[in-house]
Formats: structure tokens, sequence, C-alpha cells
């Protein structure tokens, strides 16, 4: 195939001046947060141990997105898409939705890093702006790519699809917090309750099989299951409603526990806690509207 060079208005679209803010925002991003680390917070060392799973988190999700933002954008630009075995409309959808999720959810842990750390100077204060206009910039391509006409914006541009990006969305945010919350001291949390093992398990397995839900309809296998992929992605959402209520249930029940006399944790547990409470719960809702659409869809097929 040969090589086709962009046009001079394919470089002046919305989604390669967007795509181009994405890379050089998120580039300066992880270039800034890396000196600040260095630099501020390595002073000490005790803080540094709490710091390392958000930290990794923030990194891992800012450095990801930059390097598949940059591919999509080369491959984009030079229209090599129809020689990549996916479907290419479902996977700049779910990367530029995924992509503002996570950046909303690292800079918001950077800037609550930077506050309780009392790491404020410009160079954090640049960190924050930067990841910031990354948040923006990847919102901006999701709202760009969710106005498209049906057949331009695919499955995952439509409401099921992004609700299973926000349910894996809400299994990626739980690493870190269930990473903090295992690092505890066992007099303010018992090492490895039922609780806990069901919290874990819960988004384990639900963000194992919306992982594998996406994987199947970006490579479009749907139709090569060896069972009816719609009853199959009916079945992943009822039980993802069904371990998140009760993951729910057990995240309020630890709120309400940290008012007990010896649970007093910092201000910074108790923002976490309730911070995982509010994700959980996020996702609960995802799963509940997802089931109801998976639902909707199986009796209209029943019907036709």
């Amino acid at each position: 195939m040969p090589l086709i060079m962009p046009d001079t208005k394919d470089l002046t679209s919305p989604l390669f001046l967007v795509r181009t803010w994405e890379v050089l925002s998120s580039c300066a991003t992880f270039s800034l947060v890396s000196s600040l680390e260095y630099n501020e917070l390595n002073k000490n060392t005790s803080q540094g141990k709490e710091f390392i799973p958000f930290n990794t988190f923030c990194m891992f999700t800012w450095c990801f997105f930059f390097i598949l933002t940059l591919l999509i954008h080369i491959v984009s630009a030079l229209q090599f898409h129809r020689l990549i075995p996916v479907s290419w409309k479902n996977l700049i959808v779910t990367v530029a939705v995924l992509g503002a999720l996570m950046s909303l959810g690292a800079c918001i842990f950077l800037s609550s890093i930077i506050v309780d750390y009392k790491m404020v100077s410009p160079l954090s204060v640049a960190a924050v702006v930067c990841s910031s206009l990354t948040f923006l910039a990847y919102f901006s391509e999701s709202y760009i790519l969710c106005t498209q006409a049906k057949e331009q914006r695919g499955y995952m541009g439509s409401m099921p699809g992004i609700l299973k990006i926000f349910q894996l969305w809400g299994g990626c945010q739980m690493s870190p917090l269930v990473h903090w919350v295992l690092s505890m001291p066992p007099t303010l949390v018992p090492q490895f309750p039922w609780e806990l093992w069901v919290t874990i398990i819960t988004y384990a397995v639900c963000t194992l099989t919306c992982a594998v839900t996406l994987i199947v309809i970006l490579g479009d296998c749907t139709g090569r299951c060896l069972l009816p992929f719609d009853k199959c992605m009916t079945g992943f959402s009822l039980t993802g409603v069904l371990l998140y209520m009760v993951s729910t249930a057990i995240c309020f029940t630890e709120i309400l526990q940290l008012r007990e006399p010896g649970k007093s944790i910092p201000n910074k547990g108790s923002q976490l806690f309730i911070l995982q409470t509010f994700v959980t719960s996020v996702t609960l809702l995802a799963y509940t509207l997802d089931t109801a659409f998976s639902i909707k869809l199986l009796c209209d097929r029943g019907h036709a």
C-alpha cells in the first residue's frame, strides 16, 4: 500500500488539533510530575511510601495514553487504520472516553497529593494545570466523536458502549485505593477481613469481564463467540450489579465505622474511603443502566 500523505484539511481538522493537544499536554504532565517527585517528595521517605501507589497510577495513566494517542494520531494521519485488524471507530472512541476518565482520576489524585504533602510550588501548580488540560483535551475528543452520526461513532460511542467504559474505569480506579487500604495498620483495618476480600474479588472479576467484553467488541469478534454475545453481555452486567451492590454496602459500612472509637484514621484516609465509596457507587449505577439497556435490547429482539 503506498504511503498516503495527509491532506492540508486533515491537518486543521478538530480531531487532528485535539489529538495534538492530548499528546503535548500528557507529555508535559508526566515530565513535570517526574521532576516534582524527585525534587520535592523524596525529601520525606515516610510520606514517599504512601505516595507510591497513587504516583504509579498517575504516571501509568499519562504515559500509557500518551503512547496510545500518539500511535492513533500517526496511524490516522497516514490513513493506515484499514490495515489494523480492529474496529477503528470503536477503538478511537474507547481511547478518548477512557482517557478522559482516567485523566480526571489522575488529576484528582495529583491535586490531593500536592495538598496533603504541602508540595505547593510553581512546578506543582504547572503539573496540575497540565493534567487538567490533558483531561480537557480527551473530553473534547470524546465530545466530538460521540456527537457524530451513529454509523461513524460505532457501538462504543452509544450509551451502552460508554457505560461499559465507565465500568472499566471504575475497576481501574480501585487499584491504588485497594493498595492503600492493604497498607493501612492492622489496628485500623484488620489484615484481609472478609469484607476486603469481597471487594477485591468484585473489582477483579468485574474489571476482567469488562476488559474481555471490550476486547471482543474492538476486535470485531462478536459474531465468532460460541454463545450469543448479547446474552453474555446481559449476564456480565447483571453479575456486576449484584457484586457491586455488595461492595457498595460494604463501603458505606466502612464509612460509618470510621466514627467508632479506636478508628481515628487521618483525614486523608477518610477522604480516600469516601472516594472509594463514590467510585463504587458510580460504577454500580453504570452496571445498572447497562443491564437495563441489555434487557431492553433482548426484549426488542424477542418481539421482532
